[in-house]
């Protein structure tokens, strides 16, 4: 797959920043923000970036190999595009937008529940080559139902999302009277005003909506009521009773999402489920928790070899990744970095944001000397 570069944006921080001036402050800070007062926000990407490498340059070697095998497809890349909700908050077209480049570039593209692309339009564009992560209802029909329609898109791993007992408390989105639509405050009204491609785009496509809940929100539901409704339809807390039944009825392969604990790996070895994405929401949930970093230090310890273990969470680079698996993590996920690319450049957001994770990766690989992205932990600084 070729690479697709704008030179104005040669980093994911450049594209931070074509993100920030480009869409709204609410929009940016929905995005951009944590928890509370973002001190696991910051702490995912500072704490990662303490894991150094060691580079051999007098050894053989042959080139980087970045292909990954991960539930018996062969990836492009070992990282994928994280789901994100209200995603076309941000940019319309987001999820289309990022799937379309995920299909193109053979890297794994996650669909939220609440992301404002449906099931179905995901599995047209990428041909069935996606996942879906799954907030859990709290009516068993209402489950069945969204998993039948996952498995007849195709999709090809149903990820369970664990970390969201309760929403977090975030503090800017309650400044900016966040619901779907935003609220047309004074405030906002001149936040949109001063973005005005955001705006005539978001015009001309139409407000974002929850497209894969679409179906089941009551006729003629007032969207301030929105936020009343989600909470009465999602049962946040999960468990064994919970999750047992859709190991069962799923067909193909299963991922807990949200793990940062021994205990909880080791109820989804127990489960039978098929990975983990050691995560901890981005910083959005928890502020007093660990990095995801520091969480994978003992799961991988315990349990490498008897579960796929991914990393989410505070990741926004191709050296990032090249730290995530030298941590030990098999594969690992990105959201933001992929949300700051379509927010800052629209349409080709996605493809380039892809060739600067692929990009800047193999040339950390090249440097230090790895062939492979299995031989990264061997070039950990212990």
């Amino acid at each position: 797959m070729n690479l697709h570069y704008n030179p104005n944006y040669p980093s994911i921080d450049d594209l931070r920043e074509g993100a920030r001036r480009r869409i709204p402050r609410f929009a940016f800070e929905y995005l951009d923000g944590g928890c509370n007062e973002d001190v696991n926000l910051h702490k995912n990407t500072a704490q990662l970036r303490e894991v150094e490498l060691k580079p051999q340059y007098l050894k053989p070697y042959a080139g980087a190999d970045m292909t990954t095998e991960l539930f018996g497809h062969t990836y492009d890349a070992p990282f994928g595009i994280a789901p994100v909700g209200l995603q076309g908050l941000m940019w319309p077209n987001a999820p289309e937008i990022l799937a379309q480049a995920a299909r193109e570039h053979n890297i794994p593209f996650v669909l939220s529940t609440v992301s404002t692309s449906s099931i179905e339009r995901i599995g047209e564009i990428t041909e069935g080559r996606f996942w879906f992560q799954l907030y859990h209802p709290a009516d068993n029909a209402l489950r069945d139902d969204i998993l039948d329609r996952a498995e007849a898109a195709s999709c090809q791993v149903l990820v369970i999302l664990c970390d969201v007992p309760t929403f977090g408390y975030r503090p800017r989105d309650i400044r900016n009277g966040l619901a779907m639509p935003p609220k047309m405050t004074l405030r906002n009204i001149l936040q949109i005003m001063g973005k005005p491609n955001w705006a005539i785009r978001t015009l001309l496509h139409g407000q974002p909506n929850f497209a894969t809940m679409k179906k089941y929100m009551p006729k003629g539901l007032n969207m301030s009521q929105l936020g009343l409704y989600m909470n009465q339809t999602f049962s946040g807390r999960l468990n064994e009773e919970k999750i047992a039944p859709i190991r069962d009825r799923w067909k193909g392969k299963v991922v807990l999402k949200g793990v940062a604990s021994v205990e909880d790996t080791e109820m989804a070895i127990r489960l039978g489920l098929d990975g983990i994405i050691v995560s901890n929401h981005g910083g959005r949930q928890l502020d007093a928790g660990e990095s995801s970093v520091h969480a994978l230090a003992p799961i991988v310890r315990d349990y490498k070899n008897r579960i796929k273990i991914m990393l989410d969470s505070g990741l926004r680079s191709g050296p990032d990744v090249a730290r995530a698996l030298a941590s030990g993590a098999e594969f690992a996920f990105l959201g933001r970095s992929f949300m700051y690319g379509v927010a800052a450049l629209g349409a080709a957001g996605g493809q380039h944001t892809i060739s600067i994770l692929k990009t800047q990766l193999r040339q950390v690989m090249e440097q230090v000397c790895c062939d492979r992205v299995v031989d990264l932990p061997g070039r950990l600084v212990r």
